[in-house]
């Protein structure tokens, strides 16, 4: 299992079958609060690369959830839609927020590795 990480805070599984399963990092979580409410994509839509896909509100805040790479949403997880809390409990598992077809794969090697996303938080 391979991950890799946006600058908008941003994880991103990458499966060996030309998909990827996105949510958002421990550090937005952190950072937006008890979340309340995702707006989750429509299955089927295609995205664009940094387009926004989705919006998640906390208590504190609202936040846009940008795609990490362009490609078609097979999947959303409807267990966070009814309960955003999973957003805060289990960013990484359980709170992920949808699953992209990918159209250009080559759009992973733009993403940051943990390595990498850990410079980044250093440097916040």
């Amino acid at each position: 299992m391979t991950i890799k990480y946006t600058p908008d805070h941003e994880w991103v599984e990458i499966h060996g079958d030309g998909t990827v399963t996105v949510g958002i990092t421990v550090h937005a979580q952190d950072a937006l609060g008890d979340v309340v409410f995702v707006d989750l994509p429509e299955v089927g839509r295609s995205y664009d690369e940094r387009e926004v896909a989705g919006v998640v509100e906390s208590v504190k805040a609202a936040a846009d959830v940008y795609m990490p790479v362009s490609g078609e949403i097979t999947e959303v997880n409807e267990a966070l839609r009814a309960e955003p809390a999973l957003a805060n409990s289990d960013p990484l598992k359980s709170g992920w927020f949808f699953k992209v077809k990918l159209a250009s794969p080559s759009q992973l090697d733009a993403l940051m590795d943990s390595t990498a996303y850990d410079e980044l938080l250093k440097s916040l």
